[in-house]
């Protein structure tokens, strides 16, 4: 069946033009037409607006996430950049190894980054963002930057060290979180060991579903388990893990587990056109900045489903 048609995209298209920031309302345009109709994109409209979260350093800032406030770069805050590079055709080398650059000088030997620096302390952030004095890297914070840069055939000598690091925090993933599979995932995706992520994508997908960190059926939401420090309802769908039909993590759901979850994903628009958000609110900005990446998050993804099944 057709998840996305003119009606849905277009209630889509006022929320954006409504609540949008520039760069929401450039990746919209870019993406799909100011009215739905992509017929003349302009990656360089999109690339601008997302030039101006650049930090004087070279990294992400300013809010391109809207739980990450304030001027100091910080990891978590790439891959937000690394998405819009890549929609646009614009995550070429030279770009990629700058964003590269900026890594390495916030990884610890072993190639590894945190997800959050110190810098994060003196401005607001959400609570479940630990700050520490030192912190160590993470496969939050390495994965889901080296997953993308991979995959676009980026070449720098801090993804030969992310690399390594990752592939050991993938092998040792025992007990996780949704969060984490997803930056686990994000690396397997793009890794070009296409056997090794292979054979670690479906060991990861058996621990998804052991440990119950995946909603199935959105109906029964008693059967998944939330983690830790979730908010009450901020459940992981099949499609949060495999947004697109290429992603490892779609050989996890039957086609009838994925169908629920696209048909949940559908019917979460909302009046206004746009997508909620299932994370805990902090602050009264966060929502209405967050929205608008949602609801093209939730587009994109319905879209690569129904071109898969065309």
């Amino acid at each position: 069946m057709a998840w996305i048609n003119d009606t849905v995209i277009g209630n889509a298209a006022r929320f954006i033009w409504t609540s949008g920031r520039v760069l929401e309302q450039r990746r919209f345009a870019f993406l799909f037409g100011e009215f739905g109709d992509a017929s003349a994109p302009d990656p360089g409209g999109v690339v601008a607006a997302l030039d101006a979260y650049r930090s004087a350093d070279g990294g992400y800032a300013f809010g391109l996430d809207p739980d990450v406030r304030g001027p100091a770069a910080q990891p978590i805050t790439v891959p937000a950049a690394l998405r819009v590079l890549a929609e646009t055709g614009a995550l070429d080398g030279e770009r990629g190894r700058r964003i590269c650059d900026w890594l390495a000088r916030r990884a610890g030997p072993d190639g590894g980054v945190p997800a959050v620096l110190p810098s994060l302390r003196s401005y607001p952030h959400p609570p479940w963002l630990a700050v520490g004095d030192n912190p160590p890297g993470d496969l939050f914070g390495t994965g889901l930057s080296a997953g993308p840069l991979l995959r676009a055939g980026i070449e720098h000598p801090w993804l030969t060290a992310a690399t390594a690091f990752c592939r050991a925090a993938v092998e040792r993933l025992d007990r996780t979180h949704p969060y984490e599979a997803e930056a686990a995932l994000a690396f397997l995706d793009g890794t070009p060991d296409r056997a090794w992520a292979e054979q670690q994508a479906e060991r990861l997908g058996a621990l998804v579903r052991e440990q119950r960190i995946v909603l199935l059926d959105p109906d029964r939401p008693e059967q998944a388990v939330l983690s830790p420090g979730y908010a009450p309802g901020e459940f992981h769908l099949p499609h949060h893990y495999a947004p697109r039909p290429d992603s490892l993590a779609r050989a996890w759901f039957s086609d009838e587990e994925f169908d629920r979850s696209l048909r949940q994903l559908a019917d979460s628009q909302q009046e206004d056109g746009g997508w909620p958000i299932t994370w805990a609110q902090w602050a009264a900005t966060t929502q209405l900045e967050a929205r608008p990446g949602v609801t093209l998050a939730a587009l994109l993804t319905l879209r690569a489903y129904d071109r898969a099944a065309a």
